[in-house]
């Protein structure tokens, strides 16, 4: 019987996603969102998606009119992707979370965002249809240095927030050359809780430990639930 993995619905993107986890076999995915949360239930594991902007509520922020802010925030989104979380923590679920889903994690972990990357979205922020490519150094003694077995790499890029305050019980795991957080897990070493600012779904090179490897290993962890 395959394991199920829970997806949060992004839009049109969804299917790099979905796409990215069934290159793997011996797993089904189901599209999660405000109408289907029991379904979470029947899940394995959780990958928190990208997408828009965190509403700066979530974050503690008043402020909504900022460079490169969205026309209009999905709010229903936030609201469903957090009980998404809360419910994954406490079923003990694996967690990937990827661009927004690593700054909404960290939200909803009590940190805080940068708004926008100003003179940094020369490196980060996609202006065509091509992701930014720029390098990240992986820090030692990470959950993710031991995935990716290397210290630094290649990475894409999209997008024009990043974390500012780290939330409550995770560490840094990858930052930029620039000094752009890129990527967070949990100090719990008996969880899998992991996110990457990048998208490893979508990256040219597939083979990369740091789009293959992240996968193996999210998907390893859920086997074992």
């Amino acid at each position: 019987m395959k394991k199920t993995i829970g997806i949060t619905d992004c839009g049109e993107k969804y299917q790099n996603y979905e796409r990215w986890i069934l290159s793997t076999s011996n797993f089904e995915v189901i599209k999660l969102g405000s109408k289907n949360l029991a379904d979470i239930e029947n899940c394995c594991g959780i990958v928190m998606t990208g997408g828009d902007d965190v509403h700066p509520k979530f974050y503690g922020s008043d402020v909504i009119n900022y460079p490169n802010s969205p026309e209009k925030f999905a709010e229903e989104r936030d609201e469903f992707e957090i009980e998404i979380f809360n419910k994954a923590v406490k079923n003990d679920l694996p967690v990937l979370g990827i661009c927004r889903g690593l700054q909404l994690i960290n939200c909803i972990l009590g940190g805080t965002l940068k708004q926008d990357l100003d003179k940094l979205n020369e490196t980060h922020r996609r202006i065509s249809k091509d992701d930014k490519i720029h390098l990240v150094k992986i820090e030692p003694s990470t959950l993710l240095s031991s995935i990716a077995n290397m210290e630094t790499g290649e990475v894409n890029s999209s997008h024009h927030q990043a974390i500012d305050k780290l939330g409550n019980g995770l560490k840094v795991n990858s930052i930029a050359t620039d000094g752009t957080i890129e990527g967070i897990e949990t100090i719990d070493k008996n969880r899998f809780l992991l996110a990457v600012q990048w998208h490893p779904e979508r990256m040219e090179d597939q083979s990369s430990p740091l789009s293959k490897n992240i996968r193996e290993s999210f998907l390893e962890a859920a086997r074992k639930i």
